[in-house]
């Protein structure tokens, strides 16, 4: 009996340590997410912060700003957090399309979501939150937060390509 207790209590030291290490490998995730995002930005010049490759698509700057928002949401949604900008279309605000307002923008949505993150209790990453016709764990929001926002950060490589600029490296770690 006593060894099935002393295994019981094990498995819930290493349980809680797993999720405090998921917290911190979401919060390294979402840092060097922000890194590459805030390298991107800086290295497109200001007067092209509204170029796009054909009139079909977002420009540089609105891309950005729509992945910020996707930060800001997708990872509301897993954090419980009320989101910044409530019912503000941050893509669609002309004021915001500016170098130093969208690197502004996208640093806040990272450290929203870094905040979020960091003031979570693990045990409430299975919890299901649904937003629209998506069940999603919390932790799935979380995921899907870094995600989207890496794939509009990787549309941008052709924009600063089309500029002559070589976008900046990956950091995979």
């Amino acid at each position: 009996m006593k060894k099935l207790v002393l295994l019981l209590f094990a498995g819930t030291i290493l349980n809680a340590s797993a999720q405090s290490n998921t917290i911190q490998d979401l919060i390294a995730d979402f840092e060097r997410s922000k890194a590459m995002s805030l390298e991107y930005i800086d290295a497109m010049p200001e007067d092209k912060f509204d170029f796009k490759p054909t009139e079909s698509v977002r420009s540089f700057a609105a891309q950005m700003l729509h992945g910020a928002q996707g930060t800001i949401g997708l990872s509301a949604n897993g954090t419980g957090q009320t989101p910044i900008y409530g019912d503000i279309n941050i893509e669609q605000e002309n004021s915001f399309h500016t170098k130093s307002e969208v690197r502004r923008i996208v640093a806040e949505s990272f450290d929203f979501a870094m905040d979020g993150i960091r003031k979570m209790d693990p045990a409430t990453f299975d919890e299901v939150v649904v937003r629209g016709p998506f069940e999603v764990t919390r932790l799935g929001w979380i995921r899907k937060a870094n995600e989207h926002v890496g794939h509009h950060r990787g549309q941008t490589a052709i924009y600063l390509r089309m500029q002559g600029i070589t976008p900046p490296s990956y950091k995979l770690f």
